[in-house]
């Protein structure tokens, strides 16, 4: 197990109607706020004027931003920027996906740090400090209201590029499962490939001796696999399934399950390309991306796989070798995805075959990738060829 240091400073408040609760946590950072979101389902549902309502009984005043999109835009994070300074404003409050809480992350930093706010992404420029981010959660999937990490999109390129740093991380989030009652099947399955993403990320490691988290992280993903049977089958407002889901997403990336471990990644830099070049859900690339990471890996260390489809996916180990229950394990996960309407393979999702050398050449721009094996522009190549097939 290697050295680690733990510390999570977002306060998480769970449960029915804990929205309402917005106005008393942001007043005790600002009063002056940036309220950022999509703009759509959030204004819709009501929800942005329950929240405009706490924010007013607890003295806050806002300036409003909308227009998030999946995937955010560098464009939007730059008109952020330029509100928060003109505005003196000195807090952002997302409400949404992970696109509006890395969008304001991004802003969050941008406004108080110097020079082009995309260097910091393209790591010529290190942030060390950022103005505080809450969030209110209403798709579960990308952990973000918990995490250190942000994903901005640069449509110029397009380049989607990631950093991670601890002034990122929400000083709080709020967590109603029963925000994301009506979500649509697609939007619940792309959260449920993200998270599960997120975990299998840290899952597979080659550091020795992680008992504990390889428990916590096989757990996790079986309540995740468990919970999206009972919302796709009939349990749209089951709220503990919902509650289930919402929390194990939260705890997919707040970095509890990476505690002594050394994570890949690569399948999520692989994904980076696809959703900047053909705009496909981020949750939705995952799933096309690591059924095709693990078959080009399943020489690599076939018994951390094999335990992966037995104590995940139930594959009993008494009726296959260590390669045949890995394999089993990774046609069961290609089976949940499908059941949860999610693409597997490049035709799944009308994806160009014929740009593969681009997207691998893209893919490497930083180098090498991965811990678990590290990945060249011709190992990056072959995984998307195998997803391709």
């Amino acid at each position: 197990m290697q050295n680690f240091e733990y510390c999570n400073k977002t306060k998480i408040i769970f449960g029915k109607d804990t929205e309402n609760t917005v106005g008393s946590e942001t007043v005790q950072y600002a009063k002056r706020i940036l309220l950022h979101h999509s703009g759509g389902s959030p204004v819709k549902s009501g929800l942005i004027a329950r929240v405009k309502e706490s924010l007013k009984k607890a003295g806050v005043e806002w300036v409003e931003l909308d227009g998030v999109q999946p995937n955010p835009l560098l464009s939007l994070v730059l008109k952020g920027i330029d509100i928060v300074k003109k505005e003196k404003l000195n807090f952002i409050l997302a409400v949404g996906g992970g696109s509006a809480i890395d969008s304001a992350k991004a802003i969050a930093m941008g406004a108080v740090n110097d020079g082009d706010v995309w260097d910091y992404f393209e790591r010529k420029l290190t942030a060390e400090k950022a103005l505080p981010v809450g969030a209110i959660v209403t798709i579960p999937a990308a952990g973000s209201e918990s995490s250190v990490s942000c994903v901005v999109t640069n449509e110029q390129g397009p380049w989607k590029r990631s950093i991670k740093h601890e002034c990122l991380r929400p000083v709080f989030a709020i967590l109603n499962p029963e925000l994301t009652y009506t979500l649509p099947p697609y939007q619940t399955a792309c959260g449920i490939s993200d998270m599960m993403s997120h975990i299998m990320e840290r899952y597979f490691t080659k550091e020795p001796h992680v008992e504990l988290t390889d428990e916590l992280c096989e757990g996790a993903m079986r309540t995740i696999i468990r919970n999206a049977g009972k919302i796709f089958s009939g349990g749209e407002k089951d709220y503990d399934a919902r509650a289930e889901i919402m929390w194990a997403g939260a705890l997919a990336h707040n970095n509890l399950l990476s505690t002594g471990r050394i994570g890949d990644w690569a399948s999520h830099a692989l994904d980076h390309e696809l959703t900047a070049l053909f705009g496909i859900a981020h949750g939705a690339g995952l799933a096309i991306i690591f059924p095709a990471w693990m078959r080009y890996n399943i020489k690599e260390d076939t018994p951390r796989l094999a335990r992966f489809a037995e104590k995940v996916w139930g594959v009993d180990g008494a009726y296959y070798d260590n390669e045949q229950a890995a394999l089993e394990g990774i046609g069961r996960m290609e089976n949940f995805f499908r059941s949860i309407g999610m693409p597997v393979k490049f035709a799944d999702a009308n994806l160009d075959a014929a740009r593969i050398p681009e997207l691998a050449k893209r893919a490497f721009h930083f180098g090498p990738l991965g811990t678990y094996r590290i990945l060249y522009e011709k190992d990056i190549e072959a995984i998307y060829r195998i997803a391709a097939e």
